[in-house]
């Protein structure tokens, strides 16, 4: 088996920036293992995932590492890039801890490539806490080794359904006159998506008058959007990664679709403000976190302080939204410092048993793991774009702002 790609290590690759203090210069290094989307379909997602990583392994080692005992530990992450290919990602698990003696990893980007590394962390019974695979399906399969600190995928825009339901009531009208045109890739995150639309609108009565299972290259909607126009709905639900995002945004301004009320996943990390300005004011994006919210932690503080101090680290982000890809990635490393210490001890099994009783409140939510691995105790929000900024305007008890319906 031949691997051509350089491994990218995070004390090394960007020693400006993660050299720890020289008072923890005694601590020995405990490296993480990560196969993650640096080139291909997934990179700019994979990215954001990385500096996530990044930014969480200096903050860790700036306040004096991962303590057992009297001994402490500064992290590094070795990375290989699966280049968005799961049978890539799973042979470079299998590197990583067969050749790299890798015991504890954190997740690949997508639901697609941690299907394709868990069954690999699971048969060495290595213990991976992942940030970006939020597809149910996930959790379903009995894996003992596996925690997600993300909120399942079936969640991101069901919300979206509620909502329009809130919003017909005040109108004077049933839920059940809804009309809803769904657009989803054809990828198991997405797919999964779609069930929890598809639930929400049963339970409400809508009727939904637009079905479109997409390609993966999610690179045209215009057969979709041209029966948006025709068919009038009251809500387009699209969900397709960063591509999907970018490409629907684009085509609903060149296209003049209007729609009251539009909801895609992956606004931010295609930042799509950014790309196409007006065309997208008034679109409903689900978030796992957002920086108004009020979670907070000992080591990040605040989610606003997260914001702050992750882009003074990656000026790059500066005049941009920090992807909620980022925290996460972050808050997954800070969960993985969390159970070793709880464990006391780098022994693999133990620091397994430790990640099954995780309870904790971060900066990026609370955190804690069903007996299937993935997070109970955090929920989606819905940011609307407004003004060019995305303000949290779902659920109520979330809400920094109100609802701008029907979007212009």
């Amino acid at each position: 088996m031949v691997f051509t790609k350089k491994l990218v290590f995070s004390s090394v690759a960007a020693a400006a920036l993660l050299a720890a203090p020289a008072a923890f210069a005694a601590c020995e290094t405990l490296t993480l293992g990560s196969a993650i989307s640096l080139t291909g379909k997934y990179s700019t997602n994979g990215h954001h995932a990385k500096n996530g990583y990044e930014f969480a392994v200096k903050k860790i080692n700036d306040a004096g590492g991962v303590k057992i005992g009297d001994k402490c530990y500064n992290l590094a992450v070795k990375y290989y890039d699966d280049e968005s290919t799961p049978a890539r990602g799973a042979q470079l698990a299998e590197r990583l801890i067969n050749q790299d003696k890798i015991q504890l990893m954190l997740g690949p980007y997508s639901s697609g490539l941690t299907k394709a590394i868990a069954p690999v962390t699971e048969k060495y019974k290595i213990p991976m806490v992942e940030a970006e695979g939020a597809s149910r399906s996930l959790f379903n399969k009995g894996y003992k080794y596996l925690f997600a600190v993300l909120s399942t995928s079936e969640q991101y825009l069901a919300s979206s359904i509620s909502l329009a339901a809130e919003v017909a009531k005040k109108a004077g009208k049933k839920p059940g006159e809804i009309k809803v045109a769904m657009a989803f890739e054809n990828d198991p995150f997405s797919l999964d998506v779609r069930a929890g639309v598809v639930d929400d609108i049963k339970k409400f009565g809508m009727k939904i008058v637009i079905d479109d299972k997409l390609p993966r290259d999610l690179s045209d909607m215009t057969p979709t959007l041209t029966k948006v126009k025709a068919l009038k709905p009251d809500l387009l639900v699209v969900s397709g990664h960063s591509k999907g995002a970018a490409t629907a945004a684009r085509q609903i301004g060149e296209q003049n679709v209007k729609v009251p009320m539009v909801a895609i996943t992956h606004c931010e990390a295609a930042n799509v403000t950014g790309k196409f300005g007006k065309t997208v004011e008034g679109f409903l994006c689900p978030t796992q976190w957002a920086e108004t919210l009020t979670y907070k932690d000992d080591l990040f503080g605040s989610a606003s302080n997260y914001d702050k101090e992750f882009k003074g680290a990656f000026p790059s982000y500066a005049d941009k939204l920090v992807p909620y890809q980022t925290a996460q990635a972050s808050a997954a490393v800070y969960v993985f410092k969390h159970a070793i210490e709880q464990a006391g001890t780098l022994d693999k099994e133990k620091v397994r048993d430790a990640l099954t009783k995780v309870n904790m409140k971060t900066f990026y939510g609370d955190i804690k793991f069903s007996e299937a691995g993935n997070n109970i105790a955090k929920p989606m929000v819905l940011r609307q774009i407004q003004g060019g900024k995305y303000n949290v305007v779902a659920p109520s008890a979330f809400a920094s702002h109100e609802l701008q319906w029907p979007r212009k």
